[in-house]
């Protein structure tokens, strides 16, 4: 396998773009990558992996959803695939193209993400995270989630019993909130905890500008939000939002032909997907297996990384996968967040975009904004959001939910390269 490097990134803002076609959103990403890469050109493209979920959800463009949105931009006649992955499609996507230039088929790929999930009918834009989930088994899903607190103590308030999932809210804070009280019953984990980790997200949040939310929110305010389901609170959650995010992938062969790169190699992607574990069984867990592996190949440990992207579509997804990969003890995920080690100037600053919850999770292009991000971090061009002296990088990106963890997972882990 050949050394691969990103040359280019690029996204919108996320949002809320009810104005904006999906057409419009994936050319502003195009640009923005394009101009990423002044010395690259349509033509270097060899292959493009088109990352997107609710479109034909929405508007019925099913099936050849890459190729309607790229040929008006002059991307046309290379091979175009279109990638479907729940919330982890779009780093899929780059997976995709990492693979098709580290096997040497291309010296150069594309991966775009696109989401619109804004609509006039609130309950169609939560409907449509229910294909996340096996939708023939839904009501056994959600009963074996709620399920894990059998034999298990914790003072819970009385809720709707999951009859909110999919219509009030996104049947995914469902999945979310079940893991949360056996999290919370089995290690103490607190509900103020939560708070500590969605105010560092917004105040990271307040310094990116293309995050849908760029405002400070004060653990107080955020345990003071509009209750969700219990224990979360709105400012917990990551909204639903629109928008596109891009990448460019390369050879070493390729980059050695551009004078003006800043390139940022990525040492190691790995996808996976889930397995029929018992939700107590964290060891088995599926960011476990995969970051390890994704250690392994890029000969790094948890401790080597210095900045991190996860899937917080809620707090409580960070302080998983805080766990999960490796940065703290299982368990005490909630703890290591309380000492402020992932907040810009600790230990492992994570989410420094703001995560899902604050930089915002148009699903079909939220793992290429991940990218975005640590790729601008690496590069040492973050602005007031820079972690200092920055090398690797780790992102983490799941989609999807079948029994107690994620359907899907890709782990990239970046390197910055010096001297170019």
């Amino acid at each position: 396998m050949r050394d691969v490097y990103i040359i280019a990134v690029g996204m919108t803002r996320f949002g809320k773009h009810l104005e904006r076609t999906e057409k419009d959103l994936v050319a502003e990403a195009i640009a923005r990558t394009m101009d990423d890469a002044p010395e690259v050109k349509l033509k270097d493209i060899q292959s493009a992996f088109f990352s997107n979920t609710t479109w034909g959800f929405f508007n019925m463009q099913h099936s050849i959803k890459g190729q309607v949105a790229l040929r008006p931009l002059g991307i046309e006649g290379i091979p175009i695939t279109n990638v479907e992955n729940a919330c982890a499609c779009a780093s899929t996507a780059l997976h995709c193209a990492y693979k098709d230039v580290a096997s040497g088929m291309y010296e150069c790929s594309l991966a775009i993400g696109m989401e619109k999930l804004y609509n006039e009918d609130k309950a169609k834009s939560m409907m449509a995270f229910n294909a996340g989930i096996d939708v023939s088994n839904i009501k056994e899903h959600m009963k074996a989630l709620r399920g894990m607190m059998d034999g298990v103590k914790l003072d819970i308030p009385v809720d709707d019993g999951g009859a909110g999932a999919g219509q009030t809210r996104s049947a995914f804070m469902d999945v979310y909130a079940n893991m949360l009280r056996w999290h919370m019953a089995t290690f103490g984990t607190t509900q103020r905890q939560l708070a500590v980790i969605a105010s560092k997200n917004h105040f990271h949040g307040s310094m990116n500008p293309n995050a849908q939310f760029q405002n400070t929110m004060t653990v107080d305010e955020i345990l003071q939000g509009k209750p969700v389901i219990w224990p979360l609170t709105v400012p917990m959650c990551a909204p639903i939002g629109d928008g596109a995010a891009g990448a460019i992938v390369c050879s070493k062969d390729f980059l050695k032909k551009l004078k003006s790169a800043r390139p940022v190699k990525i040492l190691a992607s790995v996808l996976g997907s889930g397995t029929n574990r018992r939700h107590d069984q964290v060891d088995l867990d599926i960011a476990v297996r995969l970051s390890r592996q994704a250690y392994d190949r890029a000969g790094v440990g948890p401790k080597d990384i210095n900045v991190a992207e996860v899937h917080d579509a809620t707090a409580f997804g960070e302080l998983h996968q805080c766990e999960s990969l490796g940065f703290c003890n299982i368990g005490e995920g909630g703890v290591f967040a309380e000492t402020g080690a992932t907040k810009l100037g600790g230990k492992i600053p994570i989410n420094t975009s703001g995560g899902l919850e604050s930089r915002g999770h148009p699903v079909g292009a939220s793992g290429l904004g991940m990218i975005h991000e640590l790729v601008t971090q690496l590069r040492h061009e973050a602005g007031p959001r820079q972690v200092q002296d920055c090398r690797l990088a780790l992102g983490e990106n799941g989609g999807g939910n079948i029994a107690f963890e994620e359907a899907s997972m890709t782990i990239h882990i970046l390197e910055r390269v010096n001297g170019r």
